[in-house]
């Protein structure tokens, strides 16, 4: 264990990084509150979103690269924000015109849209807790609706009240002139309507702990601040919410780090040190877009999991949180592959190198062995070529590719290939697009097919390869089932055939044989699909069969 914290207090995996960050606020005594708290924070104003999983999943790693490298006990509160007001209706739930009907109420007082929960809060805090749970995550589940109602927030709403000036004095400084006019920190409830109230405040009294303010009709109204009678305005209830919990680590997305400066201020104001943070590049759609929960545009967490494991979407937001990142469909079958990759490298690496490995991350001291003798990439081509609509199908090629393999021993495997026939019918057979060769890859091709399962033909094409780049070198064993020697030829052709660059002539036979501008290592596929198979797949794109 010593080793393993010496390695890890000089790591640069940015989870031993940001966690040290977080140990050096104790370094001269331990927190009184006997533990340190990470928390994360999610507006439940749509469904949850990927960004969101994001945020626990990163802290998580973050706090269990802490627990390497301190003694101190830990908690994760994921805290809800749904005290909000419902401000607009989101895109993609149903019955929108009911909907419409509790605009500005707590959405923990909206009607669930889809029947099946006290509210729609109620709803949206339950899908994220599923997904959570799904991923095996420890936390705390913290309502904001229950915070405010239950008295835990009371002391903290108080001091706001003692020390309104200094915390307005925070806020109006960001405002804009207009908005100053009329802005504070404290949004009553309206005690008929249930409605969130965006209205100025005649009086906030220091001694009583009460707001005084008219509403929307003018009719005065005298409130206590405790209870769940009013609520904090977002940036205020960020700073409060650290001071009342003891936070001593939060992340959120860039769009908030102009905002930090306003939190840590107020989160002082009111008593507490302010955490430490850690901001975090937007995940992006297809075009290049902030996704965003209310419109549903980019990839859902259960979209994900369509397609591929829950460890592949882990390794994902493991990458360079510091970059915006495109998350959309195109990028599962690279995260899956690499995932495996990265299994593959830790059994031969040291603690420093395994501690730098997104896989330590994702699963601590267990890391699994990655059965994946296939890559994922490899099985969306052989699903393309084989017309496979049932796992059984590619298990016939897998085994004779890997006579070992079998879905009990290669669960992962298994999986991927269900995984694959779902994603190659959705995203891959729509855009496929086959093309006739040119008199230069007509001339390639035929000799690639002449040369499967002529030992002399392959031999010979390589031999010529060699003495063209002036090379003295023994020719290869021939093994049809060997992804190098048949890569050899395949390779050997392109040179042959003068192909510049190279890369252009593998483009032809992803572009003629399998419909797409990018594909496998040609070898492997010709040692996955089998000799026989692959020729008749280039008799067929030869003859237009394809492309028709």
């Amino acid at each position: 264990m010593t080793d393993l914290r010496d390695a890890a207090m000089t790591s640069k995996a940015w989870p031993f990084e940001e966690a040290r960050a977080v140990l050096k606020r104790y370094e001269k005594q331990p927190p009184e509150k006997g533990y340190v708290l990470f928390e994360t924070g999610y507006g439940p104003s749509g469904l949850p979103h990927i960004g969101t999983f994001g945020e626990v999943l990163r802290t998580t790693m973050i706090r269990r690269a802490f627990q390497v490298i301190s003694d101190i006990p830990t908690r994760l509160i994921c805290f809800s924000d749904d005290l909000d007001g419902m401000r607009k209706v989101p895109g993609n739930v149903p019955n929108q015109d009911m909907l419409r009907e509790h605009l500005q109420k707590p959405l923990t007082s909206v009607p669930d849209p889809f029947g099946t929960h006290d509210s729609f809060g109620d709803h949206n805090n339950a899908m994220l807790r599923r997904f959570l749970d799904t991923f095996g995550f420890e936390y705390e589940f913290y309502s904001a609706t229950e915070f405010y109602r239950s008295g835990q927030f009371d002391t903290v709403l108080k001091r706001a009240a003692e020390r309104y000036d200094d915390i307005m004095k925070v806020m109006l400084k960001s405002l804009r002139e207009e908005r100053r006019q009329t802005y504070s920190i404290f949004l009553p409830i309206h005690p008929e309507t249930g409605r969130v109230l965006y209205v100025p405040m005649k009086e906030v009294n220091a001694t009583d702990h009460t707001v005084t303010f008219d509403d929307e009709d003018g009719r005065e109204w005298t409130l206590p601040v405790t209870g769940g009678n009013v609520k904090l305005q977002w940036k205020p209830d960020f700073g409060a919410r650290w001071a009342a919990l003891g936070v001593d680590f939060e992340m959120y997305g860039k769009d908030h780090s102009t905002n930090t400066p306003i939190y840590d201020a107020i989160c002082e104001i009111l008593g507490h040190p302010a955490p430490e943070h850690f901001t975090y590049e937007l995940f992006l759609d297809e075009t290049g877009q902030k996704i965003s929960k209310s419109s549903g545009n980019g990839i859902s967490i259960d979209e994900w999991l369509t397609y591929a494991s829950t460890e592949s979407l882990s390794y994902f937001m493991f990458l360079k949180p510091k970059t915006a990142k495109r998350l959309y469909f195109d990028v599962i079958p690279k995260a899956v592959d690499e995932y495996h990759q990265q299994l593959r490298a830790y059994a031969k690496q040291d603690t420093a190198q395994r501690l730098a490995n997104p896989v330590y991350h994702i699963h601590g001291h267990n890391v699994p062995e990655s059965t994946m003798v296939v890559p994922f990439a490899m099985l969306l081509n052989l699903v393309s070529v084989s017309g496979a609509e049932e796992k059984d199908k590619l298990w016939g090629f897998i085994r004779r590719y890997a006579p070992d393999a079998s879905p009990e021993h290669n669960p992962d495997l298994d999986q991927a290939a269900g995984f694959a026939i779902r994603y190659y019918n959705d995203f891959v057979k729509p855009t496929r697009s086959f093309r006739l060769p040119t008199d230069q890859e007509c001339a390639a091709m035929e000799e690639l097919s002449a040369c499967l399962g002529d030992a002399d033909r392959a031999l010979d094409v390589i031999a010529r390869k060699n003495a063209q780049e002036g090379k003295d070198v023994a020719l290869p064993a021939v093994d049809w089932h060997d992804d190098e020697f048949l890569q050899s030829i395949v390779f050997a052709i392109g040179k042959t055939h003068g192909f510049d660059p190279l890369r252009s002539w593998f483009s032809a036979l992803y572009e003629v044989l399998l419909g797409a501008s990018q594909g496998p290592r040609f070898g492997g596929f010709i040692a996955l699909y089998g000799i026989d198979e692959t020729k008749d797949l280039i008799a067929d794109g030869l003859a237009g069969k394809l492309a028709a």
